[in-house]
């Protein structure tokens, strides 16, 4: 793709963004950042979650790694069916009774000051780092589309994204990013239907031929039943399920923009739409892989070593101008929907969790959100640049991989508090919390030695919740009845 059309079409995208965050930011406080004032049209939030849970690891990683998984990651997805439902009718009401800010609160409420501080700080941890990495997506791709050819370093690329999302976040927060990401899974959803129509017809397939080929192909197979594979269903469905429990339901930032709604009938019709919008946009992603692969063999095209690099290349290399277009404008809108939402829910789970803002006059609640969101800008530019040097797997890979290690122990305080009453010792919870994560490591990594070639995949979340749960029922009382006197 010609250069100089990149850079004016990033500078138009970005200056909607930022004209946008003017217009919806005006006459805003900190209550409008943090949670919209409560006043979000259900409808609205449901699109524009679309664009924040999907981000720029779907866009580009789903469709290139269906040439070594095939449609496995679907068995993920219709187990996000029942996680999702677990979360609108479960979870939601339960945020909604206790009138939550950061959902974290629950913690405090239910077992004391330390497994707060631990709850909130694994969010932070997990959040930091699984945001950081799909920026990361979207920054390799503009430097290979932009500014490679404009001679500016990964580095000097990175630290313009990120400055560009703090431009049009840091002052309405989420009544600014309700909008934002809805705009941007416009482009989102835009850019993957215009590609498989596109690419559709360099291939000279009909609508019906469309179909055929991706449903005859071998990589559309979807179920995989060998107990000792990864990709076994059992195993993607229910993690699947655990893994939409957590990464929507347990996290501040999918949460805070369900918070925004007037009331929990909202939020669940909300939570139903974006269930059905989600799963359908996913499977298009994975029939767009199957085209991709197609496409390459047809072309005589080398795949590349890393599958993350195949969509990236075909749209910017040899599909034409418009798929390029395309492209550029739905892996930035993918990713920077995810970006700004996270940024956003880490300045507030940080500002309510461990500044406790809420206590404090306006003035103060302002400066202090001003400050940790710069911080939170500068921790995903240092994150980012980490993750650059050391990873080595598909990201969507990478991503799931973090989340088993870091939500776990969020699965298993939520767990243990809702299906129980039995107090715990507070202050052996943030050990408890930390020892999860070794133990299922040290598991993972000794897994196929010790039971007889069993590896696991995304479930490993389910042991470290597991291990949570077990470590809190071991530093834990049974609950005491009052006792009643008879006269």
């Amino acid at each position: 793709m010609n250069t100089t059309l990149a850079l004016v079409i990033l500078i138009a995208y970005f200056g909607m963004l930022i004209a946008v965050s003017f217009y919806t930011a005006r006459g805003a406080d900190t209550n409008a950042f943090f949670t919209a004032n409560r006043q979000s049209p259900w409808w609205l939030v449901a699109f524009g979650m679309i664009g924040t849970s999907l981000s720029g690891v779907t866009f580009i990683s789903v469709p290139g790694a269906v040439g070594k998984i095939g449609f496995s990651y679907f068995q993920v997805v219709l187990g996000y069916i029942v996680g999702y439902f677990v979360i609108g009718s479960v979870l939601m009401p339960l945020y909604y009774r206790l009138n939550l800010i950061s959902i974290y609160g629950y913690l405090e409420q239910r077992f004391g000051f330390w497994s707060y501080k631990a709850g909130a700080g694994f969010f932070l941890l997990a959040r930091t780092i699984g945001s950081a990495v799909r920026l990361y997506v979207a920054a390799g791709v503009l430097q290979i589309a932009l500014f490679n050819a404009l001679g500016i370093p990964f580095e000097v690329s990175v630290l313009i994204t990120i400055f560009l999302i703090w431009i049009y976040t840091f002052k309405g927060g989420v009544k600014t990013i309700i909008v934002t990401d809805t705009l941007q899974t416009v482009f989102l959803v835009t850019a993957v239907v215009l590609t498989i129509v596109l690419i559709s017809r360099e291939l000279g397939l009909s609508f019906g031929e469309l179909v055929r080929t991706v449903k005859d192909d071998s990589m559309s197979k979807v179920f995989f039943w060998d107990a000792n594979d990864p990709k076994n269903f059992f195993k993607q469905f229910i993690s699947g399920t655990f893994i939409a429990i957590v990464m929507t339901g347990l996290d501040q930032d999918l949460m805070q923009k369900n918070l925004t709604c007037k009331n929990i009938g909202e939020a669940q019709k909300n939570m139903f739409w974006f269930t059905v919008t989600l799963v359908f946009v996913n499977f298009m992603f994975l029939s767009l892989g199957v085209l991709l692969y197609v496409f390459a063999k047809r072309e005589g095209i080398e795949i590349p070593a890393r599958t993350d690099d195949l969509y990236p290349m075909l749209a910017l290399n040899h599909l034409g101008l418009v798929v390029g277009i395309t492209f550029l404008l739905g892996i930035t809108a993918a990713t920077y929907a995810s970006a700004d939402s996270a940024l956003t829910a880490l300045t507030t789970s940080f500002c309510v969790d461990f500044m406790n803002v809420e206590k404090k006059p306006e003035a103060e609640r302002s400066r202090i959100k001003y400050i940790v969101h710069i911080g939170f800008s500068l921790l995903f530019y240092v994150v980012i640049l980490i993750f650059r040097q050391v990873n080595s797997k598909e990201v969507i890979t990478a991503v799931f991989d973090i989340a088993g290690y870091t939500y776990g122990p969020l699965l298993g305080l939520y767990a243990f508090g809702m299906f129980n009453k039995r107090p715990v010792i507070d202050r052996a919870v943030p050990f408890i919390c930390l020892a999860s994560p070794v133990l299922t490591y040290i598991i993972n990594e000794h897994s196929a030695a010790w039971f007889g070639g069993y590896q696991f995949g995304f479930e490993r979340l389910l042991l470290n919740g597991l291990f949570t749960f077990v470590g809190l029922w071991a530093v834990s009382k049974p609950v005491v009845k009052e006792a009643v006197m008879v006269v």
